[in-house]
């Protein structure tokens, strides 16, 4: 049923909390796990120049150290869980805007299911916040596992 599925993180305690359920699901299916990081350009732009976002998004973190280290935390920890089960992994850094760079890369890769954490805000948060889950759900039409992180704000 399921041979490919995505895990998109950013190294947050809700990103972590979707990694044991997709894992899980991983291992019953003997299925491969992809980590995705996407550093959001949107929201880094203001702090960067042009051709450093162009950089990032191409997926290029040289010469950022910070960024690159982030996103090499992010999707190792997804690898090292999924190596803890036996799972393949393959780990892959990307910028620009988060859920529509989650839908390309899932219809690119033949993904089956996408597992992403959330806060579970509602109301004038979200709004106010966005939600790269809930951006994804509208923008996909692989099916999406939204685990609900019940834990304080980060």
């Amino acid at each position: 049923m399921y041979e490919r599925i995505l895990i998109p993180t950013d190294g947050s305690k809700v990103a972590k909390a979707a990694v044991d359920q997709a894992v899980d699901i991983a291992e019953k299916y003997d299925a491969e796990v992809h980590a995705l990081y996407v550093a959001d350009t949107d929201a880094i732009s203001y702090s960067l120049g042009t051709e450093q976002v162009d950089r990032i998004r191409q997926g290029n973190f040289e010469g950022m150290t910070e960024l690159r280290e982030e996103a090499k935390a992010a999707t190792g920890y997804v690898a090292e869980q999924a190596a803890e089960h036996g799972l393949e992994s393959v780990e892959h850094h990307a910028g620009g805007q988060p859920h529509r760079l989650i839908s390309s890369y899932a219809e690119d890769h033949g993904i089956d299911l996408v597992v992403m954490g959330s806060h579970g805000r509602s109301g004038v948060r979200r709004a106010l916040l966005g939600s790269v889950t809930e951006r994804t759900l509208r923008s996909t039409h692989v099916p999406v596992l939204v685990v609900d992180y019940q834990g304080t704000d980060e």
